[in-house]
């Protein structure tokens, strides 16, 4: 559809413009998302008058869509590889998001005296890179439980959140990190994720310095893990 100058409307949702991508209008689109609900054995279903409902983000009286129905959501989410609720987002507030440094989840996991650390296949000179579990929060995602789960697929180690540590913007990759204090519940920690990591291991905190020095390490994680910085001379 386009507007009396012959120019296409922006996309309002990003469900709108990736059917753009698809160079499909609505009618055709539609009759995909049947097919394809056939060959999955997907049950959701999409009639055109539905799915220019969802593209808008609103009624045409300008009332909120509401919940969609959870089988046309399993089937838009099976076609596209993401959430209803970001298939369904304003693109002007996906923008807006894109423009924000990527945020993660830092988790600092505690078994008594120790604490766990994973290394990293880095790119520098050393090739390593210890680092405290951590995960990429998504928008709309919760840090709390992103570092619960990341934990758990990258060390096999079960864990519960304490408290909150802080926010940063990392010093050397302006990434977001954001710090949670952990206590260790089950597992024995191992290298779940060997594309990305090379062991996962417990170590003292008193050793933590000897893996990842100090002036790297956030000062609310140090306090936390009552380790003291090596005065310079």
């Amino acid at each position: 559809m386009r507007d009396l100058d012959g120019e296409q409307p922006a996309s309002r949702t990003l469900l709108e413009q990736l059917i753009r991508e698809r160079r499909q209008t609505f009618e055709e689109f539609a009759e995909f998302a049947e097919t394809f609900a056939r060959e999955h054995d997907e049950p959701g279903t999409l009639s055109v008058r539905h799915l220019s409902r969802l593209v808008a983000g609103a009624h045409p009286d300008g009332r909120p869509l509401g919940a969609v129905r959870p089988a046309t959501a399993r089937l838009l989410e099976h076609i596209f590889g993401l959430s209803i609720d970001e298939l369904l987002a304003p693109l002007d507030r996906l923008t807006a998001t894109a423009l924000q440094p990527l945020r993660v989840a830092i988790a600092v996991v505690v078994r008594g005296s120790e604490v766990l650390i994973v290394c990293r296949r880095a790119e520098d000179a050393n090739g390593l890179d210890w680092q405290f579990p951590a995960g990429v929060v998504k928008p709309g995602g919760r840090p709390a439980v992103i570092a619960v789960r990341e934990t758990l697929a990258e060390t096999d180690v079960h864990c519960i959140v304490t408290r909150k540590l802080g926010t940063r913007l990392h010093p050397t990759t302006g990434v977001l990190c954001e710090y949670v204090l952990c206590d260790y519940v089950a597992g024995e920690a191992r290298n779940v994720d060997v594309v990305e990591n090379v062991a996962a291991i417990w170590v003292e905190r008193a050793d933590l310095t000897r893996f990842v020095p100090a002036d790297q390490i956030y000062g609310p994680v140090l306090r936390a893990l009552d380790i003291l910085p090596t005065p310079t001379a």
